[in-house]
């Protein structure tokens, strides 16, 4: 027992030496290693290679237990099917693989495209959502768009259900069909991605709110009072586009001036303020070569 505990104080000298002694070459190397594997994320989410890393995780866990418990033989059976997965993934995922190659060699590296797909991913998702919010405008079709910011609304997303799918006008239309199974619950939008479907919000408490409003408009509200998310609301009644931020509601939108002030609220302030913090540390980077030279 004293040498899990001695391993668990090196740890820590380790870690607390290494923060003590960290440069700004340090910090551009973590930059780097963690847009990488952001990168490789994003790869495994959208290829058939996430349930292989899914496997050699449990395989890795199950590897690590025996060498715990010194169980010589299956640390041996293990670390040869993990040799032979290893290898046999390098044939299966070629095309893929080649096809994460080639990117790299077209990549450009510059400040602001480390934002720039993320933001192609979200216009394009804003442009699908309220495609989708004109369609149920005209058929009075009732919808409640949640669009996460930096608030996480991991609570939110516990009450419904999880469907991390690309977003579209044909997935938005069938999740809020008055004879679907999700179409009274809110959608949640992570990542420019309907992350999750028939979720439940906290309703506002406010007295001013007019009465011409029904629970989907308070709902809306209630959600903005108690995050920064940004909500779209249409009306069963009338048809009614509306957007919720910050405790307020404006009306009155059509499916091009709803897209347009989402891209403003989503993208152009929040992408401003990014790439801006971005650009103050390569400023100060270069600051800091300069002066060392």
């Amino acid at each position: 027992m004293s040498g899990f505990f001695d391993t668990i104080y090196m740890i820590f000298n380790q870690l607390f030496y290494a923060v003590s002694h960290i440069g700004i070459a340090d910090i551009i190397d973590i930059a780097v290693i963690s847009y990488v594997i952001y990168q490789a994320i994003v790869f495994l989410r959208e290829s058939r290679a996430g349930q292989l890393v899914k496997g050699l995780v449990i395989l890795l866990i199950v590897f690590v237990v025996a060498k715990w418990w010194n169980l010589v033989t299956i640390q041996w059976v293990l670390s040869k099917a993990i040799d032979f997965i290893i290898i046999a993934a390098a044939v299966i995922f070629q095309p893929e693989l080649r096809r994460i190659l080639e990117r790299v060699g077209r990549t450009k590296f510059s400040a602001s495209q480390l934002f720039d797909e993320a933001e192609s991913v979200q216009s394009e998702s804003i442009d699908k959502i309220c495609k989708a919010a004109g369609f149920m405008q005209e058929k009075k079709i009732g919808a409640l768009i949640v669009f996460e910011r930096e608030t996480q609304l991991g609570e939110i997303i516990n009450t419904g259900t999880i469907t991390d799918a690309t977003a579209s006008v044909s997935v938005v239309n069938n999740i809020f069909f008055p004879k679907s199974p999700l179409h009274d619950g809110a959608v949640v939008v992570r990542d420019g991605r309907i992350y999750a479907a028939g979720c439940i919000l906290p309703l506002s408490q406010s007295d001013l709110i007019s009465s011409s409003m029904g629970t989907r408009h308070r709902a809306a509200i209630g959600m903005s009072e108690n995050s920064d998310a940004v909500v779209l609301v249409v009306s069963e009644e009338t048809g009614t586009i509306s957007i919720a931020v910050g405790g307020n509601i404006t009306r009155n939108y059509n499916a091009v001036t709803a897209a347009a002030e989402l891209r403003r609220l989503l993208i152009n302030t929040e992408n401003k303020e990014k790439k801006s913090g971005v650009t103050g540390i390569l400023k100060n980077i270069n600051l800091f070569k300069k002066n060392k030279e």
